[in-house]
């Protein structure tokens, strides 16, 4: 057996509700560790930024399934809406940590989200996920049919408006966020290379 192989027997074997507890366990441990001084003597920015990167990691994770099949043969495509929705989730507690510790005021975050160009990004993003967090169900595939995955595919602006989220968050030019933009992009550049090749006519 190939290690291709071994992989998607182990993927199969694996239920979803395996990854939701292990993507889901760091939430609580990074809350610990700021309760109790592990991030520092001001720990709500740390948290707002470990729940943000780890959501950004997995709308990446989930951009990654696709490329993952066409290429190499891997079939994660089970987990694909898992990521999505632990996405949303570290996206909204990375919303709640920004609101509710850090700003702390309606008023204060109604004009952040006016006033500062990364935070409205940031929001956009969040926006798009919406829809796509409701909808990620049986029922909705069913109900919505091919416009479904019309409708996901705001998951690509979704992660772009995150990445340009992460580095026009971070002070001066950072590698980590531009590492994170460059791996968005290319895998973008992939699916559209794939969209092109379909609608090319045979010559």
């Amino acid at each position: 057996m190939s290690i291709v192989e071994r992989i998607n027997t182990t993927a199969r074997r694996i239920p979803t509700w395996a990854v939701y507890i292990l993507y889901i366990l760091p939430a609580p441990y990074f809350f610990y560790l700021a309760l109790t001084g592990g991030l520092g003597p001001d720990p709500v920015k740390p948290l707002e930024h470990e729940y943000g990167e780890i959501a950004l990691q997995l709308l990446i994770i989930g951009l990654c399934v696709t490329p993952l099949r066409r290429f190499f043969g891997i079939n994660l495509v089970k987990f694909r809406r898992t990521f999505g929705m632990l996405a949303f989730t570290y996206v909204t507690l990375h919303l709640l940590v920004w609101a509710f510790l850090d700003v702390q005021t309606l008023d204060r975050v109604i004009a952040d989200i006016i006033k500062r160009p990364y935070i409205t990004i940031g929001m956009a993003g969040f926006l798009l996920l919406l829809p796509l967090a409701i909808t990620s169900n049986n029922w909705s595939v069913r109900k919505l049919g091919p416009k479904w995955r019309q409708l996901h595919k705001l998951t690509y602006a979704a992660v772009i408006l995150g990445g340009v989220h992460y580095i026009w968050l971070v002070k001066g030019i950072q590698l980590e966020p531009l590492i994170y933009m460059a791996v968005i992009l290319g895998l973008l550049a992939l699916r559209l290379r794939k969209s092109r090749s379909r609608v090319r006519l045979p010559g």
